[in-house]
Protein backbone atom coordinates (compact mmCIF):
# COMPACT_ATOMS: atom_id res chain seq x y z
CA UNK A 1 0.00 0.00 0.00
CA UNK A 2 0.99 3.42 -0.68
CA UNK A 3 -1.02 6.27 0.93
CA UNK A 4 -1.06 9.82 -0.05
CA UNK A 5 1.47 11.62 1.55
CA UNK A 6 -0.03 14.44 3.57
CA UNK A 7 -3.33 13.41 3.99
CA UNK A 8 -5.53 16.65 4.81
CA UNK A 9 -6.87 17.48 8.53
CA UNK A 10 -10.71 17.51 7.06
CA UNK A 11 -9.95 13.77 5.44
CA UNK A 12 -8.47 12.55 8.63
CA UNK A 13 -11.83 13.82 10.91
CA UNK A 14 -13.71 11.87 8.47
CA UNK A 15 -11.65 9.02 8.63
CA UNK A 16 -12.09 9.19 12.77
CA UNK A 17 -15.77 9.53 12.73
CA UNK A 18 -15.97 6.33 10.68
CA UNK A 19 -13.68 4.71 13.18
CA UNK A 20 -15.84 5.25 16.42
CA UNK A 21 -19.51 5.38 16.49
CA UNK A 22 -20.32 8.41 17.76
CA UNK A 23 -17.48 10.29 17.02
CA UNK A 24 -19.28 13.85 15.50
CA UNK A 25 -16.05 16.09 14.54
CA UNK A 26 -16.59 19.49 15.40
CA UNK A 27 -12.49 20.49 14.98
CA UNK A 28 -9.68 19.26 13.69
CA UNK A 29 -5.65 20.37 14.37
CA UNK A 30 -2.86 18.35 12.05
CA UNK A 31 0.22 17.29 13.76
CA UNK A 32 2.53 17.50 11.23
CA UNK A 33 5.26 15.08 10.97
CA UNK A 34 7.22 15.99 7.82
CA UNK A 35 7.97 14.06 4.71
CA UNK A 36 9.67 11.30 6.43
CA UNK A 37 6.73 10.46 8.58
CA UNK A 38 5.50 7.08 8.79
CA UNK A 39 1.84 8.69 9.73
CA UNK A 40 -0.54 11.41 9.32
CA UNK A 41 -1.71 12.30 12.31
CA UNK A 42 -4.30 14.80 13.94
CA UNK A 43 -6.28 15.79 17.05
CA UNK A 44 -9.71 15.83 16.76
CA UNK A 45 -12.42 16.68 19.17
CA UNK A 46 -15.94 15.67 19.17
CA UNK A 47 -19.83 17.46 20.24
CA UNK A 48 -19.56 15.92 23.59
CA UNK A 49 -16.03 17.62 24.19
CA UNK A 50 -14.17 14.26 24.05
CA UNK A 51 -10.46 15.05 22.14
CA UNK A 52 -9.37 11.72 19.92
CA UNK A 53 -6.20 11.01 18.03
CA UNK A 54 -5.88 9.65 14.70
CA UNK A 55 -2.55 7.70 13.12
CA UNK A 56 -3.28 6.92 9.00
CA UNK A 57 -0.21 4.77 8.35
CA UNK A 58 1.05 5.88 4.90
CA UNK A 59 2.65 2.57 3.97
CA UNK A 60 2.78 -0.90 4.40
CA UNK A 61 5.46 -1.47 6.96
CA UNK A 62 3.95 1.76 8.88
CA UNK A 63 0.58 -0.18 9.05
CA UNK A 64 2.02 -2.97 10.43
CA UNK A 65 4.06 -1.52 13.11
CA UNK A 66 0.61 -0.24 13.85
CA UNK A 67 -1.51 -3.17 13.93
CA UNK A 68 1.70 -4.71 16.43
CA UNK A 69 2.02 -1.82 18.27
CA UNK A 70 -1.72 -1.48 19.09
CA UNK A 71 -1.80 -5.03 20.14
CA UNK A 72 1.01 -4.58 22.69
CA UNK A 73 -0.86 -1.36 24.20
CA UNK A 74 -3.66 -3.29 24.45
CA UNK A 75 -2.23 -5.99 26.56
CA UNK A 76 0.02 -2.84 28.59
CA UNK A 77 -3.03 -1.02 29.65
CA UNK A 78 -3.82 -3.67 32.10
CA UNK A 79 -0.33 -3.60 33.76
CA UNK A 80 1.24 -0.66 33.49
CA UNK A 81 0.01 2.31 35.84
CA UNK A 82 1.27 4.46 33.13
CA UNK A 83 -1.32 5.63 30.25
CA UNK A 84 -0.39 4.30 26.85
CA UNK A 85 -2.61 4.65 24.18
CA UNK A 86 -5.00 1.74 23.72
CA UNK A 87 -7.08 2.37 20.31
CA UNK A 88 -10.75 2.22 20.44
CA UNK A 89 -11.72 2.16 16.83
CA UNK A 90 -10.17 1.42 13.39
CA UNK A 91 -11.15 2.19 9.47
CA UNK A 92 -10.06 0.70 6.22
CA UNK A 93 -8.42 2.48 3.69
CA UNK A 94 -8.75 2.65 0.13
CA UNK A 95 -5.16 2.03 -0.45
CA UNK A 96 -5.16 -0.70 1.64
CA UNK A 97 -4.40 -1.46 5.81
CA UNK A 98 -6.51 0.94 8.58
CA UNK A 99 -6.29 3.59 10.58
CA UNK A 100 -6.70 3.66 14.28
CA UNK A 101 -8.29 6.25 16.49
CA UNK A 102 -7.27 6.51 20.71
CA UNK A 103 -8.56 8.66 23.33
CA UNK A 104 -6.14 11.87 23.81
CA UNK A 105 -4.15 11.12 26.74
CA UNK A 106 -3.50 14.37 28.66
CA UNK A 107 -0.02 15.47 29.60
CA UNK A 108 3.13 17.23 28.60
CA UNK A 109 6.81 16.32 26.86
CA UNK A 110 9.35 16.62 28.65
CA UNK A 111 12.82 18.13 27.74
CA UNK A 112 15.70 15.88 28.70
CA UNK A 113 18.03 18.26 29.28
CA UNK A 114 16.92 20.21 31.92
CA UNK A 115 16.06 17.40 33.96
CA UNK A 116 17.69 17.89 37.40
CA UNK A 117 19.24 15.99 39.96
CA UNK A 118 17.35 14.69 43.16
CA UNK A 119 13.98 13.48 43.99
CA UNK A 120 11.18 14.62 41.65
CA UNK A 121 10.71 14.20 37.76
CA UNK A 122 13.93 12.52 37.14
CA UNK A 123 13.40 9.61 39.39
CA UNK A 124 10.28 9.89 38.57
CA UNK A 125 11.28 8.96 34.87
CA UNK A 126 14.03 6.21 35.58
CA UNK A 127 10.93 4.34 37.57
CA UNK A 128 8.39 4.43 34.68
CA UNK A 129 11.21 3.23 31.75
CA UNK A 130 11.89 0.39 34.52
CA UNK A 131 8.73 -0.67 35.22
CA UNK A 132 8.67 -0.93 31.50
CA UNK A 133 11.56 -2.85 31.94
CA UNK A 134 10.19 -5.12 34.44
CA UNK A 135 7.08 -6.29 32.17
CA UNK A 136 6.91 -10.41 31.45
CA UNK A 137 8.35 -10.82 27.43
CA UNK A 138 5.46 -12.90 26.86
CA UNK A 139 3.44 -9.95 26.76
CA UNK A 140 5.32 -8.55 23.81
CA UNK A 141 5.15 -12.63 22.11
CA UNK A 142 1.67 -12.20 22.59
CA UNK A 143 1.44 -8.94 20.63
CA UNK A 144 3.97 -10.18 18.15
CA UNK A 145 6.61 -7.74 18.95
CA UNK A 146 10.15 -8.66 17.76
CA UNK A 147 12.44 -10.43 19.96
CA UNK A 148 16.05 -10.30 19.44
CA UNK A 149 18.81 -12.16 21.86
CA UNK A 150 22.10 -9.97 22.82
CA UNK A 151 24.35 -11.36 20.26
CA UNK A 152 21.92 -11.42 17.43
CA UNK A 153 21.07 -7.64 18.53
CA UNK A 154 25.02 -7.10 18.39
CA UNK A 155 25.58 -8.54 15.02
CA UNK A 156 22.96 -6.68 13.67
CA UNK A 157 24.52 -3.25 15.07
CA UNK A 158 27.75 -4.46 13.39
CA UNK A 159 26.33 -4.87 10.13
CA UNK A 160 24.58 -2.10 10.08
CA UNK A 161 27.97 -0.38 10.87
CA UNK A 162 29.86 -2.11 8.09
CA UNK A 163 26.43 -0.57 5.57
CA UNK A 164 27.42 2.87 7.08
CA UNK A 165 31.34 2.38 6.40
CA UNK A 166 30.79 1.43 3.09
CA UNK A 167 29.60 4.74 1.70
CA UNK A 168 32.50 6.28 3.41
CA UNK A 169 31.27 9.11 5.60
CA UNK A 170 31.93 7.48 8.60
CA UNK A 171 34.90 8.82 10.36
CA UNK A 172 38.10 6.10 10.91
CA UNK A 173 38.89 6.76 14.26
CA UNK A 174 34.73 6.70 15.39
CA UNK A 175 34.08 3.91 12.73
CA UNK A 176 37.49 2.24 15.06
CA UNK A 177 36.17 2.86 18.30
CA UNK A 178 32.39 2.01 17.52
CA UNK A 179 33.66 -1.18 16.28
CA UNK A 180 36.34 -2.09 19.24
CA UNK A 181 33.10 -1.88 21.19
CA UNK A 182 30.47 -3.87 19.35
CA UNK A 183 33.44 -6.11 18.70
CA UNK A 184 33.62 -6.69 22.99
CA UNK A 185 31.36 -9.44 23.86
CA UNK A 186 31.58 -9.24 27.25
CA UNK A 187 29.51 -5.71 27.17
CA UNK A 188 27.04 -7.41 25.01
CA UNK A 189 25.94 -9.55 27.76
CA UNK A 190 22.34 -9.18 28.94
CA UNK A 191 19.22 -10.19 29.53
CA UNK A 192 16.84 -9.43 26.72
CA UNK A 193 14.30 -7.22 27.81
CA UNK A 194 10.70 -5.89 26.74
CA UNK A 195 11.70 -2.12 25.58
CA UNK A 196 9.79 1.12 23.81
CA UNK A 197 12.03 0.41 21.34
CA UNK A 198 13.94 4.09 21.64
CA UNK A 199 12.54 6.39 24.32
CA UNK A 200 12.72 11.04 23.90
CA UNK A 201 11.46 13.35 25.77
CA UNK A 202 8.30 14.25 23.01
CA UNK A 203 6.99 10.38 24.17
CA UNK A 204 7.12 11.11 27.88
CA UNK A 205 3.93 12.64 29.02
CA UNK A 206 4.32 14.37 32.85
CA UNK A 207 1.54 15.43 35.16
CA UNK A 208 1.09 16.37 38.86
CA UNK A 209 0.75 13.96 41.42
CA UNK A 210 -2.10 14.42 44.39
CA UNK A 211 0.98 16.51 46.07
CA UNK A 212 1.31 18.56 42.90
CA UNK A 213 4.73 16.88 42.25
CA UNK A 214 5.66 16.35 38.66
CA UNK A 215 5.72 12.80 37.50
CA UNK A 216 5.59 10.59 34.53
CA UNK A 217 1.76 9.66 33.94
CA UNK A 218 2.13 8.32 30.30
CA UNK A 219 4.38 7.01 27.57
CA UNK A 220 3.83 7.49 23.46
CA UNK A 221 5.58 5.83 20.36
CA UNK A 222 5.52 2.01 21.25
CA UNK A 223 6.05 1.58 17.46
CA UNK A 224 9.43 -0.12 17.49
CA UNK A 225 8.58 -1.75 21.36
CA UNK A 226 10.70 -4.97 21.39
CA UNK A 227 12.35 -7.85 23.36
CA UNK A 228 15.67 -6.30 22.93
CA UNK A 229 18.70 -4.27 24.44
CA UNK A 230 17.11 -2.32 27.62
CA UNK A 231 20.12 -0.07 26.79
CA UNK A 232 18.04 1.22 23.85
CA UNK A 233 15.54 3.56 25.75
CA UNK A 234 18.19 4.83 27.94
CA UNK A 235 20.43 6.50 24.56
CA UNK A 236 18.31 9.59 24.80
CA UNK A 237 18.35 9.80 28.73
CA UNK A 238 21.93 8.93 28.74
CA UNK A 239 23.27 11.45 26.19
CA UNK A 240 21.35 14.41 27.57
CA UNK A 241 21.23 14.31 30.95
CA UNK A 242 23.99 15.89 32.45
CA UNK A 243 26.03 13.56 35.36
CA UNK A 244 24.34 14.50 38.56
CA UNK A 245 20.81 14.30 36.86
CA UNK A 246 21.87 10.74 34.80
CA UNK A 247 22.83 9.39 38.73
CA UNK A 248 19.72 9.95 40.19
CA UNK A 249 18.07 9.10 37.26
CA UNK A 250 20.03 5.30 37.48
CA UNK A 251 19.31 5.25 41.12
CA UNK A 252 15.58 5.45 40.79
CA UNK A 253 15.87 3.14 37.92
CA UNK A 254 18.16 0.70 39.45
CA UNK A 255 16.02 0.49 42.12
CA UNK A 256 13.32 -0.17 40.55
CA UNK A 257 14.12 -3.06 38.71
CA UNK A 258 13.23 -6.50 39.43
CA UNK A 259 16.46 -8.11 37.97
CA UNK A 260 19.83 -6.01 38.46
CA UNK A 261 21.08 -4.11 35.34
CA UNK A 262 24.39 -5.32 34.11
CA UNK A 263 27.33 -3.32 34.28
CA UNK A 264 27.45 -2.34 30.86
CA UNK A 265 24.39 -0.76 30.63
CA UNK A 266 25.30 2.90 30.71
CA UNK A 267 28.26 2.09 28.25
CA UNK A 268 25.68 0.74 25.77
CA UNK A 269 23.33 3.28 26.25
CA UNK A 270 25.89 5.93 25.15
CA UNK A 271 26.69 4.18 22.32
CA UNK A 272 23.56 3.67 20.59
CA UNK A 273 22.83 7.56 21.06
CA UNK A 274 25.97 8.37 19.35
CA UNK A 275 25.07 5.70 16.34
CA UNK A 276 21.44 7.59 15.85
CA UNK A 277 23.97 9.97 13.41
CA UNK A 278 24.59 6.25 11.65
CA UNK A 279 21.08 5.40 11.32
CA UNK A 280 20.05 8.85 10.86
CA UNK A 281 22.77 8.97 7.73
CA UNK A 282 22.03 5.68 6.14
CA UNK A 283 18.17 6.82 6.29
CA UNK A 284 19.08 9.85 4.11
CA UNK A 285 21.43 7.99 1.44
CA UNK A 286 18.36 5.34 1.44
CA UNK A 287 15.90 8.02 0.42
CA UNK A 288 18.10 9.63 -1.78
CA UNK A 289 18.92 12.61 0.07
CA UNK A 290 22.62 13.50 -0.39
CA UNK A 291 22.87 16.68 1.44
CA UNK A 292 21.61 15.31 4.43
CA UNK A 293 23.27 12.38 4.50
CA UNK A 294 26.56 14.94 4.35
CA UNK A 295 25.17 16.91 6.96
CA UNK A 296 24.83 13.53 9.48
CA UNK A 297 28.54 12.79 8.20
CA UNK A 298 29.78 16.37 9.14
CA UNK A 299 28.35 15.60 12.34
CA UNK A 300 30.00 12.33 13.18
CA UNK A 301 33.24 14.22 12.45
CA UNK A 302 32.48 16.73 14.77
CA UNK A 303 31.44 13.75 17.50
CA UNK A 304 34.97 12.13 16.64
CA UNK A 305 36.86 15.37 17.41
CA UNK A 306 35.12 16.01 20.80
CA UNK A 307 35.66 12.25 21.84
CA UNK A 308 39.61 12.15 21.22
CA UNK A 309 41.99 11.40 23.41
CA UNK A 310 45.27 13.32 23.63
CA UNK A 311 47.02 10.38 22.59
CA UNK A 312 44.70 10.89 19.72
CA UNK A 313 45.37 14.32 19.14
CA UNK A 314 48.70 14.01 19.01
CA UNK A 315 48.89 10.93 16.08
CA UNK A 316 46.94 13.48 14.30
CA UNK A 317 49.36 15.98 14.37
CA UNK A 318 51.83 13.66 13.67
CA UNK A 319 49.74 12.59 10.32
CA UNK A 320 48.68 9.43 11.67
CA UNK A 321 45.12 8.16 11.04
CA UNK A 322 42.89 9.43 14.23
CA UNK A 323 41.90 6.92 16.63
CA UNK A 324 39.20 6.91 19.35
CA UNK A 325 39.03 7.08 22.86
CA UNK A 326 36.36 6.92 25.54
CA UNK A 327 33.62 9.62 25.76
CA UNK A 328 33.87 11.80 28.66
CA UNK A 329 30.99 11.71 31.26
CA UNK A 330 28.01 13.08 30.15
CA UNK A 331 29.34 13.87 26.47
CA UNK A 332 27.52 13.03 23.19
CA UNK A 333 26.15 14.81 20.51
CA UNK A 334 23.51 16.29 21.88
CA UNK A 335 26.39 17.95 24.71
CA UNK A 336 27.88 20.47 21.82
CA UNK A 337 25.93 23.43 20.62
CA UNK A 338 27.66 22.61 16.97
CA UNK A 339 25.40 19.96 16.89
CA UNK A 340 22.49 21.12 17.89
CA UNK A 341 20.75 21.13 14.78
CA UNK A 342 21.74 17.15 13.99
CA UNK A 343 20.52 16.01 17.40
CA UNK A 344 17.18 17.81 16.94
CA UNK A 345 16.34 15.96 14.25
CA UNK A 346 16.75 12.69 16.68
CA UNK A 347 13.35 14.18 18.15
CA UNK A 348 9.73 13.54 17.30
CA UNK A 349 8.41 17.41 16.92
CA UNK A 350 4.62 18.45 16.46
CA UNK A 351 4.58 21.91 15.04
CA UNK A 352 1.85 24.31 16.13
CA UNK A 353 -1.29 22.82 15.37
CA UNK A 354 -3.67 24.19 12.85
CA UNK A 355 -7.25 24.91 14.13
CA UNK A 356 -9.90 23.72 11.63
CA UNK A 357 -12.99 23.68 11.71
CA UNK A 358 -15.39 20.81 10.46
CA UNK A 359 -18.71 21.66 11.54
CA UNK A 360 -20.15 21.36 8.16
CA UNK A 361 -19.61 17.72 7.27
CA UNK A 362 -20.18 17.96 3.69
CA UNK A 363 -16.70 19.56 3.60
CA UNK A 364 -14.73 16.66 5.44
CA UNK A 365 -13.99 14.67 2.52
CA UNK A 366 -11.90 17.76 1.48
CA UNK A 367 -8.03 17.72 2.02
CA UNK A 368 -5.70 19.90 2.74
CA UNK A 369 -1.47 19.59 2.50
CA UNK A 370 -0.41 19.60 6.22
CA UNK A 371 2.43 21.82 7.21
CA UNK A 372 5.85 21.33 6.51
CA UNK A 373 7.52 19.77 9.51
CA UNK A 374 11.00 18.49 10.71
CA UNK A 375 11.96 15.05 9.11
CA UNK A 376 11.35 12.07 11.57
CA UNK A 377 8.50 10.64 12.73
CA UNK A 378 6.19 12.45 14.68
CA UNK A 379 4.76 11.35 17.91
CA UNK A 380 1.39 10.12 18.56
CA UNK A 381 -0.01 13.67 18.90
CA UNK A 382 -1.16 13.35 22.40
CA UNK A 383 0.88 15.93 23.88
CA UNK A 384 -1.07 19.20 25.21
CA UNK A 385 -1.11 21.18 21.52
CA UNK A 386 1.14 24.89 21.95
CA UNK A 387 1.98 23.53 25.23
CA UNK A 388 5.71 23.27 25.90
CA UNK A 389 7.79 20.84 27.36
CA UNK A 390 8.19 20.43 30.77
CA UNK A 391 11.76 21.30 32.61
CA UNK A 392 12.60 19.96 35.68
Amino acid sequence: MTSPAGRGPLALAALASAAVPGLDPVSVEPVAGGTGARYDVALVQDAEHRRWVIRCPRSAAASAQLEQSSALTALLARRLLLSVPVVKGWVALPEGGRAAVHHYLAGRPVELELLGPGPGLTASLGRAVASVHNLDVAIYDEAGAATYDAEAYRSRRLADLDRAAATGRVPTGLLARWESQLEDVGRWRYKPTATIGRLTGEQVLVGEDEQGELVVRGLLGWEDARVADPADDLAEVVGRLDPDALDTFMEAYAHTRVDRPDRHLVERARLSHEMTLVRQMMAAVAAGDLDRAEEHAAAMRRLEQQTASPDDADDTTAGGPATSGAAPAGASPAAAPADADDDQQLDDLVDEPVHVDVTDVDEIGQTQPLGAGPTGDEPDGSAEPGSGPVRG
